[in-house]
């Protein structure tokens, strides 16, 4: 598995998959199916300071080599994960964990991130910065650079593992505002989120979602996502998470090389809840057939690990 390995913000994984939030739930679930420990890590479902019950239904809706959610955040909030999820998680997984936290208030980002920065079992925290700013007028944090750097300093003030800030794609300039995050302290950046889009209901002439526009994920988003780890794979110097329409070995040794230092797996384990086992298990055979004797040796895992 040495040949598999990669080092993210100095912490080893066996391989480089890792089950994205919002498609891993927290994990246990998973483990019903399969062991995870064969899983680099995951990061599980998104978690805020209260409990959220999420948006109205319908908020999922297909698309053409993809899919559409506007799930909304639901989760129990930190308390229950904290003395409920993790505890039954720690009975089926023996590595570090990554925590997705989001919030809509800086405070509230630095106090659910404080908490779980205090559990034994999460490795990182990878901060979702696509919530609105309900007290800046309910634009995303992470459509500002001030904003998203605000954010860093916060919650690196208050923990002490590994800061991962999550970028969303949907702004004009995405490197500037990972630099802004490197500057404000973060220790790495994943991306992408997903896109906005919507369906309309031919029938009814209405949107198909009860929230009009949702997440657009899959693999027809995959160039994108490519092309952003890119760019700012080159322009920062902190470790970068690719993601965004990942669904094969193949995918996974592109977006090491376009810079990712590990990759995550959102959609594909809601179509096929055996994805990333199977990525994983055919990760070895890629790399032989392309000539690559270890992953360390792409861009991201050299750059970076």
């Amino acid at each position: 598995m040495g040949k598999l390995s990669v080092n993210l913000c100095g912490i080893e994984l066996d391989n480089p998959v890792i089950p994205a939030s919002g498609t891993f739930g927290y994990g246990w679930e998973f483990a019903e199916l399969y062991d995870i420990n064969l899983l680099g890590t995951f990061s599980f479902k998104g978690t805020t300071r209260e409990p959220r019950f999420g948006n109205p239904t319908p908020r999922i809706a297909d698309c053409p080599s993809g899919m559409l959610n506007a799930v909304g955040l639901q989760n129990p909030g930190v308390d229950r994960v904290i003395d409920t999820e993790l505890p039954k998680l720690a009975k089926c997984f023996n590595k570090p964990v990554m925590a997705n936290v989001s919030g809509f208030s800086v405070e509230e980002y630095a106090e659910t991130c404080a908490r779980l920065d205090r559990e034994p079992q999460v490795g990182w925290l990878e901060v979702n910065v696509s919530c609105p700013n309900v007290h800046g007028g309910g634009m995303s944090f992470g459509t500002d650079p001030k904003a998203a750097a605000s954010v860093v300093q916060a919650v690196k003030a208050v923990t002490t593992k590994p800061v991962l800030i999550k970028l969303t794609p949907n702004v004009t300039d995405i490197v500037s505002i990972a630099r802004a995050c490197e500057d404000a302290g973060a220790d790495g950046v994943s991306l992408i989120n997903t896109l906005l889009g919507m369906r309309i209901d031919l029938k009814t002439r209405k949107p198909v979602l009860a929230n009009t526009m949702g997440g657009f994920s899959g693999p027809a988003i995959f160039p994108v996502a490519l092309r952003m780890v890119w760019q700012v794979a080159h322009a920062v110097s902190i470790p970068v998470i690719g993601m965004g329409g990942v669904s094969s070995a193949e995918d996974v040794l592109e977006m090491l090389m376009a810079g990712a230092t590990a990759v995550e797996v959102g959609a594909a384990n809601l179509v096929d809840p055996f994805a990333c086992r199977n990525i994983i298990r055919s990760l070895p055979e890629a790399m032989e057939r392309l000539g690559i004797e270890s992953l360390k040796e792409l861009t991201g895992g050299n750059r970076n690990g």
